[in-house]
């Protein structure tokens, strides 16, 4: 090796007890001593550093540990004394042992080498033996600091493991256990269930009593249940319990957590020979963001009980009972709820039983009257203030028959016992139909009506005699609200795919605060005292939903009072289709034949005469009774070959008369008509299915029943009764 350079042989970090090598350090400025040196060290098979300067040395012992420092005192840039001053000031060497070589000490050089940390000095001539015993002694001891040291960094390594090992064994059981207090405390919503599972989690892993103290905001006290377990391993036992049952330092404490919101410690228990105290323990609040819906009293804590998962649990029970409440709070108001709905529900069906009874009994007096007016109209002279008295009730049965129809309708849809008869129709035939039925009205009020229709025929599905109502109630809505003199426009147009009819007018218009309601049932706007206008505001309600039943929209505007209305009906339009004839153009031709014998059955005396007056003009012969029971006696004996039947009579009802009427021998094959004033869609069937061939609703054109009687005559005028079943009149 040389000489003129720091050099390191076999360096490396080994483990001592597997021969690990240390390292020693000799500074001397003459090459010479230096390989003197190394002769004598030699023998101990360690690593030596060589360097010539003290500058040398310093940046070596930053490089690494020496087990011994050999220094010569006298060196030309920094003496020995200088150098192992400088190497004391670093933390590796400031325990290193420095032996210092020198040819001559005296006592003052000496005192100042140990004074700076010097352990021996050596006298040159050095004697080897002396020299390797000295060093070796150095060596040993360095490695054995190596050894304890290193044994104690396993140790403490060891420690560590050991502590995380039960740190994890604990973060796991504690893990486990908040687990398995969320799923019992979720496994129900029912808060006296959650309490009780909450204390038996707390006791006896916990503690060996504990206490939950819930405040209920609907109750006059707060809800205590004491939770304790006598001998090890019996179950727990739950005690209801009352605050001022609680030891006055349990009472403190929680009004205390309850003020703060933090948890608080019970006293600790007094020495065995003094007074009887309280037990130990803590008060957990149980808080929900502001909220303090409780505490958990934990009394008699076991040994080593995590503070953090008392915490914890307390939490995780706060809003398990949060959810609790918040669960009680929506069933009462969903059970509100329900009972508001079914309220309306009742309430509902009660005003649609009541329209339909309502307009049952008012076509019963409606009926005679008009059979009465058609008999003076027959049977009166002619006479211009008759004719004119007569046409006046007309208008005003039919007035008060389509108000009936109305209120019928709104019931009827209300209930979804509305059913459209769809067929392909042309929109513009419907609208020259409506345009009549309205025509007196609008006359009457000398209003301007306008169309503007398109050239080629707009087809569409839908029921026509719904789509007229539709049209016929915007009309006459228009004509009501325009003072007399008033323009009413129509006009069909056809938008991509759709057919838009507008009716428009420059009447009285719509209240802006008044317009996203117009379409409410019974929804009118300011009305005069005199109600000149009339109605009963279901008019545009039935618009909109016969409208919705076809699939289409209606939407109203108006620039406000005084500016007149426009109503837009959008109604989907068929691409293609073709004519199909209808019945109304061409009804069949009445024929007239000979009478028959026609019983009528009516509760309603004024009804059965008038329609048996009728009747008798057409030339039929009639006989009529007032109850089920005398039909069925009469049957037998009067043979008639048409019923005239009532649904709604006293005792035993329509229906049940029809079907005993079809079980009788003279009246099996009669023709029998319904006439009632039951006119739902429902009402009909149920009257088809007892044994009725038809059915009228009060108030009936007598006309009619005329007409059918004739046409069943016609059918099979040799045996009228054979042609039942081949002919089904519809009302």
């Amino acid at each position: 090796m040389s000489l003129t350079s720091a050099s390191v042989s076999g360096f490396g970090e080994l483990d001592p007890e597997a021969g690990e090598k240390t390292n020693i350090l000799i500074v001397d400025d003459l090459p010479e001593k230096l390989l003197v040196f190394e002769t004598m060290l030699e023998e101990l098979d360690q690593n030596l550093v060589f360097v010539r300067s003290g500058n040398e040395a310093l940046r070596e012992v930053l490089r690494q540990e020496f087990a011994v420092i050999l220094l010569d005192v006298n060196m030309p840039d920094i003496d020995g004394f200088e150098t192992a001053k400088l190497i004391r000031r670093y933390r590796r060497s400031a325990h290193t042992p420095i032996v210092f070589i020198t040819a001559y000490a005296d006592e003052m050089q000496t005192a100042r080498g140990y004074a700076l940390g010097a352990v021996d000095y050596i006298m040159s001539p050095v004697i080897p033996e002396v020299l390797r015993s000295k060093i070796r002694v150095f060596v040993e001891l360095h490695s054995m600091q190596k050894r304890l040291r290193r044994r104690a960094e396993e140790r403490v390594a060891l420690a560590a493991a050991e502590a995380g090992r039960l740190a994890a064994e604990e973060s796991t059981r504690r893990s486990n256990f908040l687990s398995q207090a969320s799923a019992e405390l979720g496994g129900s919503l029912d808060i006296d269930v959650r309490m009780r599972k909450l204390l038996s989690l707390v006791t006896p892993q916990l503690a060996a009593s504990s206490t939950l103290v819930m405040r209920d905001e609907h109750a006059d006290h707060d809800r205590l249940l004491s939770c304790t377990t006598g001998e090890p391993g019996a179950a727990p036992v739950f005690v209801p319990r009352r605050f001022d049952e609680l030891p006055p330092a349990a009472q403190l404490a929680f009004c205390r957590c309850l003020e703060t919101r933090l948890p608080v410690a019970l006293p600790p228990r007094p020495a065995p020979d003094g007074p009887p105290g309280e037990r130990a323990g803590t008060v957990l609040p149980l808080t929900v963001g502001e909220r303090v819906l409780g505490a958990l009293i934990v009394d008699d804590e076991a040994a080593g009980v995590d503070q953090a998962l008392l915490e914890d649990l307390a939490a995780r029970a706060a809003i398990a009972f949060e959810n609790s409440r918040l669960y009680r709070s929506l069933e009462a108001e969903l059970v509100v709820r329900r009972q508001a709905e079914q309220r309306l529900h009742d309430s509902n069906q009660r005003k649609d039983e009541f329209l339909a009874m309502l307009s049952h009994e008012l076509r019963n007096p409606l009926a005679p009257i008009r059979n009465a007016i058609e008999l003076i109209r027959r049977l009166a002279p002619p006479d211009a203030k008759l004719t004119w008295a007569t046409d006046v009730a007309d208008r005003q049965i039919a007035h008060m028959n389509r108000l009936v129809e109305e209120l019928l309708d709104v019931a009827r849809i209300s209930q979804g016992k509305i059913v459209l008869q769809m067929e392909p129709l042309d929109l513009l035939v419907v609208i020259h139909q409506a345009v009549e039925t309205v025509r007196h009205f609008i006359d009457e009020r000398k209003h301007a009506l306008t169309l503007r229709l398109p050239d080629a025929p707009v087809w569409l599905r839908g029921d026509p005699a719904r789509l007229s109502q539709v049209i016929g109630n915007l009309l006459n809505n228009s004509a009501k609200y325009t003072d007399e003199g008033g323009a009413i426009h129509l006009s069909l147009v056809l938008d991509h795919g759709e057919a838009l009819l507008t009716v428009t007018d420059n009447g009285i218009g719509i209240e802006a605060e008044l317009l996203p309601n117009v379409f409410e049932l019974f929804e009118q706007g300011r009305r005069p005292l005199d109600r000149s206008q009339g109605g009963l505001g279901v008019g545009l309600t039935l618009v909109q939903r016969l409208v919705q039943l076809h699939n289409g929209s209606v939407d109203v505007s108006s620039r406000g009072s005084g500016l007149g209305a426009e109503f837009n009906v959008r109604l989907p339009c068929l691409s293609e289709v073709k004519p199909v004839d209808d019945p109304l153009t061409n009804p069949p031709e009445v024929a007239s034949t000979g009478g028959c014998r026609v019983l009528v059955v009516d509760d309603n005396r004024d009804a059965a005469e008038t329609v048996a007056l009728y009747l008798e003009l057409a030339g039929h012969e009639v006989k009529t009774v007032g109850d089920g029971m005398q039909a069925l006696a009469s049957a037998p004996v009067y043979a008639p070959d048409v019923v005239v039947l009532d649904i709604g009579l006293p005792g035993l009802d329509g229906y049940e008369v029809a079907r005993r009427l079809r079980q009788t021998p003279q009246t099996r094959d009669a023709l029998i008509l319904a006439l009632t004033g039951y006119g739902q869609k429902g009402d009909q069937q149920q009257a088809i299915d007892a044994g009725f061939d038809a059915h009228f609703v009060k108030p009936a054109d007598p006309e009619l029943l005329v007409k059918r009687i004739a046409e069943w005559r016609e059918a099979a005028p040799q045996a009228p009764g054979g042609a039942r079943q081949e002919l089904r009149l519809k009302p």
